[in-house]
């Protein structure tokens, strides 16, 4: 059986197909780079049709992640998938989801512990990056309590990747981050698209020099 099996060929040839393949006009350089990163993690070369991200996005997201801020993550595979080596400031790397209060959070809002485990940000929101690609009820929950912070801005995180998948509430989700009204630099995928892979790709691109 014939195959390559050069693991940096592999490498190379990847983002080579990508770059040809793949639409990325509608974005910055720097923005371009993220999206080429989102796109080798999933093998879909048409993402780029469903990417927003704000103009400042990943200037913003690289800045934050060099002055130290920390990754706040909705799930463990999202945290898992970001690779540690490739952080510029030994940024720390967050998950609430399993910490035991959640449950009680949950039960106490009527909700799921993906939202009630975004409660247990409160205290780190602050300049942080935030990376949600599994659950729709986190980002939604972020933006509730976002907005009830007023013009309060000492919660704003520096960026959100807002990526949940699936097809209940994932497209509406993502649709309210991307008009949210509180000017905070954001990336996206609309529709039902997105997942820990693609959120988790994103980072690795923000905290990386490389293609």
């Amino acid at each position: 059986m014939s195959y390559v099996k050069d693991g940096a060929a592999i490498y190379r040839e990847s983002f080579s197909i990508i770059r040809r393949e793949a639409d990325l006009s509608a974005f910055q350089p720097d923005v371009a780079r993220v999206v080429v990163r989102m796109i080798h993690a999933c093998g879909m070369t048409d993402l780029p049709r469903y990417v927003e991200a704000s103009e400042d996005a990943a200037a913003v997201g690289v800045k934050a992640l060099r002055e130290g801020a920390p990754l706040l993550c909705d799930a463990m595979m999202v945290a898992n998938g970001i690779t540690r080596a490739r952080l510029p400031s030994s940024n720390e790397v967050i998950c609430t989801l399993r910490d035991e209060r959640t449950t009680e959070i949950a039960a106490t809002l009527q909700t799921t512990r993906s939202a009630a485990a975004v409660e247990l940000w409160r205290d780190r929101l602050a300049g942080s990056v935030v990376v949600i690609g599994n659950a729709p009820t986190a980002l939604f929950h972020l933006l509730e309590l976002l907005g009830s912070a007023g013009e309060n801005k000492s919660l704003y995180p520096a960026l959100i990747v807002g990526i949940p998948v699936g097809f209940v509430g994932a497209a509406e989700s993502k649709a309210a981050l991307a008009t949210n009204a509180f000017g905070i630099p954001f990336l996206t995928v609309h529709g039902r698209r997105g997942g820990s892979a693609i959120a988790a790709a994103a980072v690795n691109a923000l905290a990386s020099e490389d293609e």
